[in-house]
């Protein structure tokens, strides 16, 4: 792999941009990949995992209902809180979190699964620094854990980098990333069919297939996920922390690094 100074020269990292950029792609590219960093919403894909598992080792039933509870309840990003179904099979739950990244669905899962389970299936697929601290909060105050999630972007994309399909839980996690409606971070400047839900056998020149969890918050851009096309399938993740306030440099800066690993990759960018 290139070094930190030949990534800044191939246009990688902005190198006035603010705060902390991490980047792996496993094989390609390794900027402070070992970097700890808060990861927002990007944390929920070890709570989707254990679910996956769970579902697909024949633990859990994806059709059994969970009534989200009062404390379960959060404002930010998500659906469940202007819906008026009472009871969600852990399934859709599930795909809530996966597609619109939702608080009350993510805190209802957490507490079926229970924190301690998500740990443990979490250590036995690598993870060692990335982990789920807490619950979701709005708002998250002194007394709480410091964030909801950390890690580091060199886990999460082998961890990404092995969702290969081959096994169910794969696959199933696939199919929950690919419903993801946000597609402004990595992929946006590539030519990705954002709708394109079904893992596809081939495809089409010209084109890119993506499944991903982004995660935003305060001072937080990141964005995990697959990418395929022009023959190639790469892992990826690409974690930004600033100062509150710098959101949108943190946006351009992943935005840049999608574009330049693309280009690396030979994966076409948007038109």
């Amino acid at each position: 792999m290139t070094g930190h100074r030949d990534r800044e020269e191939e246009g990688l990292i902005d190198p006035g941009g603010p705060g902390t950029l991490a980047v792996s792609v496993p094989g390609l590219v390794s900027v402070r990949e070992d970097a700890e960093l808060v990861l927002a919403s990007t944390g929920k894909l070890l709570l989707l995992a254990s679910v996956a598992l769970g579902i697909a080792g024949g633990h859990l039933d994806p059709a059994e209902p969970v009534e989200p509870r009062e404390d379960d309840r959060c404002g930010g990003s998500g659906l469940l809180g202007v819906l008026s179904g009472r009871r969600w099979p852990i399934g859709d739950l599930a795909v809530l979190v996966a597609a619109v990244s939702d608080n009350t669905a993510t805190n209802a899962l957490l507490r079926r699964i229970g924190l301690d389970r998500v740990g443990e299936d979490a250590a036995r697929l690598g993870f060692v620094r990335t982990r789920i601290l807490d619950r979701i909060r709005e708002p998250r105050l002194p007394s709480h854990p410091p964030a909801f999630a950390v890690g580091t972007a060199g886990e999460l994309a082998r961890f990404a980098a092995g969702l290969d399909g081959r096994r169910e839980w794969t696959q199933i996690m696939l199919r929950w990333m690919a419903c993801n409606g946000d597609r402004s971070l990595v992929p946006a400047l590539l030519a990705h069919e954002p709708e394109e839900r079904e893992v596809p056998a081939a495809v089409p020149p010209g084109k890119v297939w993506v499944a991903n969890k982004t995660g935003t918050d305060a001072g937080v851009r990141a964005d995990v996920g697959v990418m395929i096309g022009s023959g190639r399938r790469l892992g990826y993740a690409v974690l930004a922390n600033g100062p509150a306030g710098s959101e949108h440099a943190l946006v351009r800066r992943v935005r840049g690094v999608g574009r330049a690993v693309g280009r690396l990759a030979g994966l076409p960018p948007g038109r």
